[in-house]
């Protein structure tokens, strides 16, 4: 007897069980619709109170007050939909691969709430409105996009801008030393940088306020040129050389978020990554395409950061800038007049100007050095002494050995 029961107990849950997960299948669809329901009225309150106040002159403050307050109930729809609906779609396993993605991504960005909660603010508002943003897009009601893109572009630009300086703040914390922990926000600066130029760009290039506006325009055509990086896969050059275009972007777009001296920080990282691979690279043609990299990244970070830069650390190093910078103007005559010549004299400024910066590296640059010395004598910038080469500082320590037995001899 007590067998029987027990099996027909084991029945019974079975049953019940199975009755759950069918209710609970059937209802998903009707909870999805209640919250879809609830996120347009919100979705559509919100875009309006945005409307107003972007366009009031009086009474902003309260338009703007309004507009918070609308937005906060947006967020609230979206974070009930999250969790009222696809965490129960993917629990009963009926989400499809999307909704499994936001729902990882999400608990993704909860993670950092211990840690790292002003990240986690920035991150949530942003994957929500991601998450919304796909809704809108699928609607294909062309007014209702055309509005919330809008709203899309300023929200996404000041979230973006508040991750960014948040990572600004990490960099610029002078009690940690470079480490792994600021390598990781090395990282995390081009990844995020990455993601706005991939995601927001396009839609900001589409929105019809942008169309007359130079500062999108000239973005425009270094977009054109980062979208020959999204196809196939990158090695370490393609990536440093991306990353180079993507801190040149960012000049033009974030430059108070990601403040010069933070930027600096970025570059010398890239400077140094392009060094690395120059001189660790074998394969004669794979080492001279990393060497024209280089030499471009050295132009880079000289034109679009240390030009712009008002207060350097001494007054040497200011000096030591402006007899560069006189140089660089003197050969750029050249560019229309003789392409070659332009080129080489280039290449021999940067080269000279990049030995001297890193003799003061305490990081090991003996095979650059030796790579940097034979192109001096190839363009004629330097005397090459019957197996060794000296110019000026630049003879090493085992040339002026040699030199001086040479001598005693």
């Amino acid at each position: 007897m007590e067998e029987t029961s027990l099996k027909i107990t084991g029945a019974n849950r079975s049953f019940l069980n199975k009755l759950s997960n069918t209710l609970s299948k059937i209802l998903i669809p009707t909870k999805l619709g209640l919250n879809g329901m609830l996120i347009s009225v919100k979705r559509s309150s919100m875009v309006k109170a945005f409307e107003h106040s972007c366009k009031a002159e009086e009474n902003k403050e309260e338009y703007e007050q309004k507009y918070d307050v609308t937005y906060e109930a947006y967020l609230e729809a979206l974070d009930k939909y999250v969790m009222d609906s696809i965490y129960k779609k993917v629990k009963n396993n009926t989400a499809t691969d999307f909704e499994k993605k936001a729902l990882s991504k999400y608990y993704g960005v909860v993670a950092l709430k211990e840690n790292e909660y002003v990240e986690y603010k920035f991150r949530k508002q942003k994957f929500l409105i991601e998450l919304d943003n796909e809704t809108v897009k699928n609607s294909n009601k062309d007014k209702i996009i055309e509005k919330f893109n809008s709203f899309y572009i300023n929200k996404m630009d000041w979230l973006y801008k508040g991750i960014l300086k948040n990572y600004s703040i990490k960099l610029a914390d002078t009690t940690t030393k470079y480490d792994v922990k600021k390598e990781w926000v090395y990282l995390k600066i081009f990844e995020t940088l990455n993601d706005y130029i991939e995601n927001i760009l396009p839609v900001k290039f589409n929105l019809a306020e942008n169309a007359e506006n130079k500062k999108i325009q000239e973005i425009r055509k270094d977009y054109e040129y980062y979208e020959a990086f999204e196809v196939g896969k990158l090695d370490q050059r393609d990536t440093i050389e991306k990353n180079m275009l993507l801190l040149g972007i960012s000049r033009k777009l974030f430059t108070h978020s990601l403040p010069l001296t933070v930027a600096e920080q970025c570059y010398m990282k890239l400077l140094k990554d392009a060094r690395c691979l120059v001189q660790d690279t074998k394969i004669a043609t794979k080492r001279e395409k990393a060497y024209n990299m280089l030499m471009s990244l050295i132009e880079d970070y000289n034109i679009k950061l240390l030009s712009t830069k008002v207060y350097f650390e001494t007054n040497e190093q200011r000096e030591e800038f402006k007899k560069f910078w006189a140089k660089y103007q003197n050969i750029t005559k050249l560019k229309d007049i003789n392409f070659i010549e332009y080129i080489k004299k280039k290449e021999v400024l940067f080269i000279k100007d990049d030995i001297k910066k890193i003799k003061n590296e305490t990081f090991d640059y003996t095979k650059l050095l030796r790579y940097y010395k034979r192109k001096l004598v190839d363009y004629g910038a330097m005397r090459e002494l019957k197996g060794f080469a000296s110019y000026g500082d630049y003879t090493s320590d085992i040339d002026l050995r040699n030199l001086q037995e040479r001598k005693a001899s």
